[in-house]
């Protein structure tokens, strides 16, 4: 059995129980409705676990008095005395039932307040989760932010210096251009190489004339999108076929070296002229070696060349 409920059961009072093995061997009243009504109040505080639980010592000068009050009905003293004795048994049980109920009232305000607690801690507990959500977040997209700008601070460097580089290699090209006294024309930019960069009157390159061509390989290779024209031209001493003849393979004598010097093949068309086209008259020797040329064409953007006319 439960030891609260022992305790409970232990508590009815001895008087009350010899009361009624007195009522069942007499005739005389042994109570009064007062005492009655005590006995009832005590058996209701008595089955109220609640009474017995927070009020302890209130229920158990309630259950002394009662007893107080059954020992007069047993002694069948006057009624006066009962019902004083039931009177101040029944305020004592009263009294216990109170004190129960404020005992029960302030547990439920404690235990409302450890609710309250909880609920505030759980309410705490869920804004600092959410913060340091929040804050884990921040930091996310800070460090995305910094990767994209370390990123966009790779990119521009890498533009800059693409940029530089590219300066820097107009600027050398434009250099080069310079060297080989490079002109730019309606057809493109025209380098001319002169007639003593071939031995006389033959198409072979002289060491000089090769030296040139290597300058030019250099240019054309730094220009890949770009299409050569190599065009030769003498002067008017001698057949027109024969003059023609030479021009040709004077361009194509350029044309074969500046293969081997690693230009490619499908870019570069020669084409002889034979002495059309001369740049100065052919009364003097001066004249005519002006006119003993080749002249390269370099095309921009790979524009096709315009054809002479």
């Amino acid at each position: 059995m439960n030891p609260l409920r022992m305790k409970q059961l232990k508590l009815i009072p001895l008087a009350f129980a010899m009361s009624i093995m007195f009522a069942a061997c007499s005739t005389t009243p042994t109570t009064t409705s007062l005492l009655d009504q005590t006995r009832g109040d005590f058996m209701a505080a008595q089955s109220n676990p609640s009474v017995a639980a927070n009020a302890p010592l209130e229920f158990k000068a309630a259950s002394d008095a009662l007893d107080r009050a059954n020992a007069a009905a047993a002694k069948k003293d006057s009624l006066d005395e009962i019902d004083k004795l039931a009177y101040i048994a029944k305020q004592k049980i009263a009294t216990a039932q109170e004190v129960a109920k404020g005992k029960r009232a302030e547990a439920d305000i404690a235990n409302a307040g450890r609710q309250r607690d909880e609920i505030r801690l759980e309410q705490r507990t869920a804004e600092a989760n959410q913060a340091r959500i929040s804050a884990d977040q921040a930091k996310s997209q800070a460090n995305m932010a910094k990767a994209d700008a370390d990123a966009a601070r790779a990119q521009a460097d890498a533009a800059a210096n693409s940029a530089r580089d590219e300066a820097a290699k107009n600027a050398a090209l434009q250099q080069q251009l310079a060297d080989l006294q490079a002109k730019q024309t309606e057809r493109g930019i025209v380098i001319t190489l002169s007639d003593v960069l071939f031995n006389v009157d033959r198409a072979e390159l002289s060491a000089e004339g090769m030296r040139t061509a290597q300058k030019m390989a250099d240019v054309l290779m730094q220009q890949p999108q770009s299409a050569v024209l190599i065009e030769g031209f003498t002067d008017s001493t001698g057949t027109a076929a024969h003059n023609l003849e030479l021009s040709q393979r004077r361009a194509e004598s350029v044309r074969n070296a500046l293969i081997g010097l690693g230009v490619k093949s499908d870019k570069i068309a020669t084409r002889g002229y034979g002495e059309a086209f001369p740049v100065a008259s052919n009364a003097d020797a001066g004249s005519r070696q002006l006119n003993r040329r080749v002249e390269i064409v370099l095309s921009q953007n790979g524009a096709p060349i315009a054809t002479r006319h």
